[in-house]
C-alpha cells in the first residue's frame, strides 16, 4: 500500500478558496480523496494563532481527522500589516518526511514550493501531489508537482 504524507497550508487554502468560491475548503474530503491512493501515515496542518475559540474550534476539527496541527503565533506588526507564514516549516518538514514515504501531498497554491517538490521528486523518487485553487495555484507549482488537483466540487464547503 502507498504511503502518503500530506502537508496543508491552511492561511493560502482559506484565503484563495474564499477569494475564488466564497467558501470553506472541505479537509474531510481531501482526507477521503487521498485515502483512496494509499495509507495517510503522516498529516500536517499548518495555521497561524489567533487564539480565538471558533480557531480553536476549526484546529480541533482538524486533528480530529487525523491532522497534527501545527501554529504559529499572529504577529501583527506597527505598521498594521500581519506577519504568519510557515513556507520555510512546510519546507522542513517535507524534506524530512519526504524519504520515508512513496508520495507527498501539498494543498497550497503557493508557487515558493515549487523548487521544493522537484528536490524531492528527483532526490527521494517520491511522488508529488499538490491541491490548488484553479486560477489562483502558481503555474510553476502545477508544473513542478507529478499531479495537479484542482480544488473544487467536493472539496469545498457549501
Amino acid at each position: 500500500m502507498k504511503r502518503i504524507a500530506v502537508f496543508a497550508d491552511v492561511q493560502n487554502l482559506y484565503y484563495t478558496v474564499r477569494q475564488a468560491y466564497g467558501c470553506h475548503f472541505n479537509y474531510a474530503a481531501l482526507w477521503a480523496d487521498i485515502s483512496q491512493r494509499g495509507e495517510i501515515v503522516e498529516a500536517y496542518a499548518y495555521a497561524i494563532d489567533r487564539g480565538d475559540s471558533k480557531q480553536q474550534q476549526f484546529q480541533q476539527i482538524l486533528r480530529n481527522l487525523g491532522f497534527t496541527v501545527k501554529l504559529k503565533p499572529y504577529i501583527q506588526r506597527s505598521d498594521g500589516s500581519a506577519k504568519g507564514d510557515w513556507d520555510v516549516g512546510i519546507t522542513i518538514d517535507i524534506m524530512d518526511i519526504a524519504a520515508n514515504v512513496d508520495e507527498v501531498v501539498l494543498a497550497s497554491g503557493d508557487g515558493d514550493f515549487d523548487l521544493l517538490l522537484e528536490r524531492i521528486a528527483s532526490k527521494h523518487g517520491v511522488d508529488t501531489v499538490a491541491y490548488g485553487v484553479p486560477g489562483l495555484t502558481a503555474n510553476s507549482l502545477i508544473r513542478a508537482a507529478g499531479r495537479y488537483v484542482p480544488i473544487e466540487g467536493s472539496l469545498l464547503l457549501k
